[in-house]
């Protein structure tokens, strides 16, 4: 578990690609600290497992799951990503609830801007708007960012300087496709509607054979 507060930027050092997995090797610091193998660390979003470190780098294998639903397979030497260690029981959740599990990619439409701050537009499958809300809460490679601005298939985020500084997005262009979390408590609020929805309509439900069943 994550809480979408980005501890530090990495640098991809090298990707090894195959048609099933990709094994990533990141230059990194902050997260670095205290690891073991077998730790989780979010790299743009996504939950990695730490399989291999030392003082200045790690390296993570990710399955074919992971490359399908997330950015993670367009990486190059090179590239710049938001890094987080996975959360304690003592860590302070000042973000929100992030699980590292990428629902999707998105991509920005627009980016303008209003006084100190940038203004980002994403545009989602439709199918992933309806866990958006206004003023609730979104991750964008694995930044816990505030939605000010709700469309019918889009919306949008909006970052003062010193986001924009400390998060990749930032430095993001028109075009660029990014990785998206919705929220967790919203998943869970529908997914307990559908069941309870299907239990009402069984207990409700007359057929032709209930009637007959029963006299009619």
């Amino acid at each position: 578990m994550f809480t979408g507060l980005v501890e530090e930027i990495g640098e991809v050092i090298s990707v090894s690609k195959t048609d099933k997995s990709i094994k990533i090797k990141i230059k990194a610091n902050k997260v670095l600290k205290d690891v073991k193998i077998g730790d989780s660390i979010a790299t743009n979003g996504v939950c990695l497992t730490v399989v291999e470190y030392s003082d200045k780098h790690f390296i993570a294998d990710c399955m074919f799951e992971t490359m399908k639903r997330s950015n993670l397979k367009n990486l190059k030497s090179g590239d710049m990503i938001n890094l987080e260690k996975s959360i304690t029981l003592s860590t302070p959740l000042g973000g929100h609830l992030v699980t590292g599990d990428v629902d999707c990619e998105a991509e920005i439409i627009a980016i303008t801007k209003e006084g100190i701050a940038k203004i980002y537009e994403i545009r989602i499958e439709k199918k992933y708007m309806k866990y958006i809300v206004e003023k609730g809460r979104v991750t964008i490679d694995g930044a816990s960012l505030t939605v000010m601005l709700l469309k019918d298939e889009s919306f949008g985020v909006s970052l003062i300087p010193h986001s924009q500084d400390a998060i990749t997005l930032g430095a993001k262009k028109v075009g660029d496709i990014v990785n998206i979390e919705t929220d967790l408590i919203g998943k869970y609020i529908e997914r307990f509607y559908f069941f309870a929805n299907q239990d009402e309509k069984k207990e409700n439900r007359i057929t032709k054979e209930f009637l007959l069943e029963n006299g009619f």
